[in-house]
């Protein structure tokens, strides 16, 4: 029993006892007056400690978070601080605690006290691992915006809706103990209940499942221009259960990420260039001479040509159509900026009907020619060329950029 006794009141509990005059016996709710100073003093305790602790608490944060990533901001400081507060209640709790067996308060009033500071712990615990999540995701959000990819960035308000979420629910399973209900049989009852809810929520299940893929994987990035099906568009967004994409003419796709994770996806935003194919039509009574001077004119405005790879680029006679000479034109932009891609094409386009137009080259529309032997006082009207050789080559050699 002495050792009990020893192990639950302090050691001055005794001697403190011996010193209480006989007017401090006075009860009132079953509190003595030299209780009701106890608790005052050890109130007026608490608030100066509350203080000092503070102060002392938040350096030691400071040091410890300087420690493990070498960099501090205003954002992190000021979670600190919110940080600070919670730690220094729980550890004048546990000072509060320590002490206040030693003033043998009655034992329903003591069971209540207890009661109330343990769901105050609790709280309190629920408070700092909530902060605690918020700084290492803020750090963590530092982390993301220092590297290229912006899927980093949408992770971290999942994560930290996930944690936080995750901290509640543990701290809900807490509070519960104190009222004498088992974690268990809470457990067992949302198992039950869980069971229940994922036969319903297969596709929510699945989209989850679905956006965890597309983070590990990540075939695409915040940004990134996609075909995926049959939705074009550029990525604004991945949440827990689809991803936002937004069209060319400013709609919305919202694509289950279930759905998107068995797509195949063409990730338009990895090209390192922008390709462009296309086929000029000239017409059939072009001569030869004029075609061959014509692709060669089209293959040095290319070469020469500043938003165009001169590496890789075909300029070819590719065949006959049905009203047309197919001239093949296929070349690969180095923007990757739609706009500036437009602009590109525009710029080829104007010098390449320059180029026809210097060389009295035609451009052919679908059309029916009828032949008629003979047609008195009526002239052909077939095209006159003009194939002088130095004529052609003087057009070749004035093409600049």
């Amino acid at each position: 029993i002495n050792d009990i006794y020893k192990s639950v009141f302090p050691w001055y509990t005794e001697k403190l006892q011996n010193i209480i005059p006989e007017f401090g016996r006075y009860s009132f709710l079953k509190i003595e007056l030299w209780q009701f100073m106890g608790i005052l003093i050890l109130g007026f305790i608490s608030f100066g400690l509350f203080y000092v602790l503070k102060k002392i608490v938040y350096l030691i944060l400071r040091r410890i978070q300087y420690w493990v990533v070498h960099k501090s901001n205003d954002k992190i400081n000021l979670s600190l601080k919110k940080l600070t507060r919670p730690i220094v209640l729980l550890l004048l709790i546990w000072f509060i605690k320590a002490t206040l067996p030693s003033l043998l308060l009655h034992l329903e009033v003591n069971s209540f006290i207890f009661l109330v500071l343990n769901i105050m712990v609790t709280v309190f615990w629920i408070y700092v691992f909530l902060k605690l999540v918020q700084v290492v995701m803020s750090i963590y959000a530092d982390f993301a915006e220092s590297t290229q990819s912006k899927l980093d960035d949408q992770l971290v308000p999942i994560l930290h809706n996930f944690l936080k979420g995750l901290v509640i629910f543990l701290g809900i399973l807490k509070l519960l103990t104190l009222f004498g209900v088992e974690p268990v049989t809470v457990i067992a009852g949302a198992s039950i209940g869980g069971i229940a809810v994922a036969l319903a929520s297969q596709d929510t299940v699945k989209n989850l499942i679905g956006t965890i893929m597309i983070f590990v994987d990540k075939p695409f990035h915040i940004g990134d221009w996609i075909e995926a099906g049959t939705v074009i568009g550029t990525v604004e967004t991945v949440g827990f259960r689809s991803t936002t994409v937004r069209a060319a003419d400013t709609s919305v796709f919202q694509i289950p990420n279930s759905a998107l994770s068995e797509m195949v996806v063409n990730n338009k935003g990895l090209r390192a260039y922008r390709r462009y194919q296309t086929n000029l039509g000239i017409r059939y009574d072009t001569p030869p001479e004029l075609i061959n001077a014509f692709v060669e004119g089209v293959r040095k405005i290319i070469d020469l040509h500043p938003e165009t790879r001169s590496d890789a680029f075909n300029v070819e006679f590719a065949g006959f159509g049905d009203s047309a000479l197919l001239i093949l034109l296929n070349v690969y932009f180095v923007q990757l900026d739609w706009n500036l891609e437009q602009s590109s094409k525009h710029s080829l386009h104007i010098k390449i009907l320059e180029l026809a137009k210097e060389l009295g080259v035609d451009f052919a529309f679908p059309s029916t020619t009828l032949m008629i032997e003979q047609f008195p006082e009526k002239n052909g009207l077939d095209n006159v060329y003009n194939i002088d050789k130095n004529r052609i080559q003087n057009i070749i050699g004035s093409i600049e950029k």
